[in-house]
């Protein structure tokens, strides 16, 4: 491709003139990229430093995708088999996951070596995904061959292709596109190591979601360009800005997620150039982009900016607030904020906050919900005066039209609004269940098509708000805790940031739970360590009222998800066996603050 039609790729994210097709009308994958290759947009990849480095047509995307289909069939797959494809930023991951659809075969992306803990254990997990898919394939850059060959030889993967190799095939057999009735794809986006769950998601529910998408929660027009540096191997990233772009023919710009997380402040350079209008991110992104654009921010036009999406982990009112203080002088308009919510299990999306209304924070009284399990909202006073007995959650949305959420107690009673239960949801976007996994199926799909998501909330006037994942509820003395309310306590202290703390109960022999506080500490100097353990038990009993073991950790040592979530449950884990040590070999203060 020339310069000239680079520049023009980027200058033209709409569709081909005369063509009227509604976005995400397609009854399959291929059906949407057989559409959007009659037009002019398709894919921009950006290098680390911002150099615009490979331009994909969705016209050539269609062409390399059947061109590289005839290649694995070539290389000896047969229809229905699965293949793992390492999901890195780039054309290579597009081209292979679409020419598995084209011929017939189920990709199942899986992560690059990225804060995977070393090399050691990114074999260890992708082994367990190649075993739980019972891949026939591993395909990846030609830098993964020796971790992914690894990985393959554990498992009853027979072939190891990097995109090179895969390339300098022969094109071979005739194409056999999935039709409607057919899977689509298995999203591994997180979960444990050793047994990864792999979510099975049909073409119906995967069109389903995406024109849902398009249609309601995003309302796409022809105008709309979108950005994204989320990983490709997660659901909001294959689903937001691939798929569903895609079936919209839409232009997407993308940044790889290591080279967002080493200049944050690139991703809001980028879409000012671009003038994007759609951008989706996880709470972190939004604090560490607006940590580091400081004084440049009144260099940025994020006025094009109207949808910036935010999901993927529980949505933190400061970091909004951040944000908007910080990017407002850029022309940021905070209408623009848009919380959801959703999950693989789902496709993707559940629910959508109307468009362009100011997000709806729900202050409510810390110590009824404690004493209750209802989210009572707090006094005027409280709010004003007493932070300290107040906490903020933001309402997620409405569900999508042929859609339900529901929120349920323990005995599975649908409760009223602001009182706190199961989250359930159900619709034509739900997996068609775990794959090989009937028991990890079954656990969460009710005989009435609810699925239990494992998190916990309330509805508020038809909107869901989150409260946490139940799993990691801690049970203290009779009360419920959050830890994310220990967590974001914590990292109120300027020494700290966010994904430095993780909170988590541990039973002891006559199975009491007792709260553990993770700090990631950065000193080595004796007092200063000290200092922050000593702050951090006042911020927690401000909190929550409990005692607690504030122990300090070395920076790098609280694991996080392959989505880059924090793994409670992994930092529990790695505390116990003592893979993650107390950088004092003392015992850990036991701090009284109740």
């Amino acid at each position: 491709m020339t310069q000239a039609e680079q520049k023009e790729l980027k200058k033209t994210p709409r569709w081909t003139s005369g063509m009227n097709q509604i976005a995400g009308e397609f009854s399959t994958l291929t059906d949407g990229l057989d559409y959007a290759a009659h037009g002019d947009t398709g894919l921009n990849f950006y290098a680390p430093r911002g150099a615009l480095e490979h331009v994909l047509p969705y016209r050539d995307l269609r062409e390399k995708a059947r061109s590289t289909g005839r290649k694995l069939l070539r290389a000896g797959l047969r229809g229905g088999e699965r293949v793992a494809i390492v999901a890195e930023t780039g054309p290579d991951f597009v081209i292979t996951f679409f020419a598995c659809q084209y011929a017939g075969l189920i990709p199942c992306p899986v992560p690059y070596a990225m804060n995977m803990g070393g090399h050691d254990a990114y074999v260890l997990r992708i082994e367990g995904m190649l075993n739980a898919a019972d891949a026939s394939a591993v395909i990846g850059p030609d830098l993964s061959k020796e971790a992914i060959s690894e990985a393959a030889a554990r498992t009853n993967t027979r072939m190891v292709l990097t995109h090179t190799s895969l390339q300098e095939l022969d094109e071979d057999g005739e194409l056999a596109p999935f039709n409607s009735d057919d899977v689509a794809y298995i999203q591994y986006s997180s979960g444990s190591t050793s047994a990864p769950k792999g979510v099975l998601i049909s073409q119906k529910a995967a069109t389903t979601n995406t024109r849902m998408i398009l249609q309601h929660g995003l309302k796409v027009t022809t105008d709309d360009r979108a950005f994204s540096w989320l990983p490709l191997y997660h659901d909001m990233g294959l689903v937001g800005f691939l798929l569903s772009p895609m079936m919209a023919q839409t232009t997407v710009d993308y940044l790889a997620t290591p080279a967002f997380a080493r200049r944050p402040a690139l991703w809001l350079k980028l879409m000012s150039d671009n003038r994007s209008t759609v951008c989706y991110a996880p709470s972190f992104g939004y604090d560490l982009a607006s940590r580091r654009v400081s004084a440049a921010a009144s260099d940025l036009d994020l006025s094009s900016w109207r949808i910036a999406g935010i999901g993927g982990d529980m949505v933190r009112p400061d970091v909004l607030h951040n944000f908007i203080e910080r990017l407002g002088v850029a022309g940021f308009k905070s209408t623009a904020f848009n919380p959801s919510y959703g999950m693989a299990e789902s496709t993707l999306a559940v629910t959508f906050a109307p468009l362009e209304d100011e997000i709806i924070i729900d202050v409510i009284d810390r110590a009824q919900m404690k004493e209750t399990g209802k989210a009572h909202a707090a006094s005027e006073i409280d709010k004003r005066n007493a932070p300290e007995k107040v906490r903020s959650f933001v309402a997620c949305g409405l569900s999508m039209p042929d859609h339900e959420i529901v929120v349920r107690d323990d005995a599975g009673t649908i409760l009223a609004d602001r009182e706190i239960g199961h989250v359930l949801i159900k619709g034509p976007s739900l997996m068609t269940g775990y794959y090989l996994n009937d028991n990890a199926t079954n656990e969460i799909m009710g005989d009435d098509g609810f699925m239990d998501t494992g998190d916990m909330g309330y509805m508020l006037n038809g909107q869901i708000v989150l409260t946490g994942r139940a799993k990691d509820l801690i049970l203290h003395n009779g009360r419920n805790i959050w830890p994310q309310d220990l967590e974001w306590a914590a990292e109120q202290l300027s020494d700290l940031k966010d994904g430095d703390v993780a909170a988590f109960g541990i039973e002891d022999e006559v199975g009491e739970e007792h709260v553990t506080v993770l700090v990631q500490c950065r000193f080595a100097d004796p007092a200063r360590r000290e200092h922050v353990r000593h702050e951090v038990s006042m911020l927690v009993h401000r909190a929550a009222g409990v005692e607690c073991n504030i122990v300090l950790v070395p920076t790098r040592s609280l694991p996080f998800t392959s989505s880059g979530k924090l793994s409670r449950a992994g930092a529990k884990e790695k505390f116990l066996s003592g893979e993650i040590a107390p950088l004092e070999m003392d015992t850990p203060h036991l701090v009284a603050v109740g």
